[in-house]
């Protein structure tokens, strides 16, 4: 397949917390999924595309990202940038700026979330839709079964179906450049005023994606993950 130079930037800077002892060592994005952490996994998913030129924003611990990547033999490009401590989402972003100019678009994701999507797919949807930013929405999966009740009597019973009548973030981005004209400091999330703004805007696409996505938040989330990979279900990596 043909190498892609489009640039992948990832967001790898915070704690991941609800995740417990597993960060209390190492960063989030290397917090192992069977024998590799999750990181190397994402990457992995998009080099299958072509997709190889990654720009990690680093914050907590980055230097154990920084590190691991040194250490190995990577088919792809991985450039670790130190976007501070207590950076949120859309202030790293914005300190990638200098790394970003002269690209007209880039992809962007967090180092945490994996999928089966198509990924060149989406890419050519932002393409074809113009707009300044595209986002995978996913229907988000159920935690516990859900059940109806009429009185005091079950009516309806179904073990953790999938909510099908609204869609949330699935994660996976395409911006172009003109992301940055909505970015303002270190302490602004991505994911509210910058991307409500581009809705406002009229310059959000949804890229709908059914199939498989689950991110890693916490410990429950990573021991589903491994399950996965051990029952040889891990649609990822297929």
């Amino acid at each position: 397949m043909k190498k892609s130079k489009i640039k992948i930037v990832i967001l790898c800077g915070g704690k991941g917390t609800r995740l417990g002892p597993a960060t209390d060592i190492n960063p989030k994005p290397m917090v192992k999924i069977d024998k590799d952490p999750i990181i190397l996994h994402i990457l992995n998913y998009y080099s299958k595309f072509g997709y190889g030129n990654f720009i990690l924003a680093t914050g907590y611990k980055g230097h154990v990202i920084e590190n691991f990547f040194k250490k190995r033999k990577n088919n792809f490009k991985v450039k670790c940038i130190n976007t501070g401590l207590k950076t949120l989402t859309g202030g790293r972003l914005l300190r990638l700026k200098k790394y970003l100019k002269n690209e007209e678009y880039f992809m962007l994701t967090y180092g945490d979330g994996l999928t089966d999507q198509n990924l060149k797919k989406l890419e050519q949807f932002h393409l074809k839709k113009n707009k300044i930013g595209t986002m995978t929405t996913v229907r988000p999966p159920v935690r516990f079964g859900e059940v109806k009740v009429s009185g005091n009597l079950i009516t309806k019973f179904k073990e953790k179906p999938q909510i099908t009548q609204s869609w949330i973030n699935g994660g996976f981005f395409v911006f172009n450049n003109k992301i940055f004209n909505f970015l303002k400091s270190d302490n602004e999330m991505l994911e509210s005023r910058p991307l409500e703004k581009l809705v406002e805007a009229k310059q959000l696409s949804a890229f709908k994606h059914k199939g498989f996505w689950q991110c890693m938040d916490t410990q429950r989330d990573r021991e589903y993950l491994q399950k996965l990979i051990k029952k040889n279900k891990a649609l990822w990596k297929k």
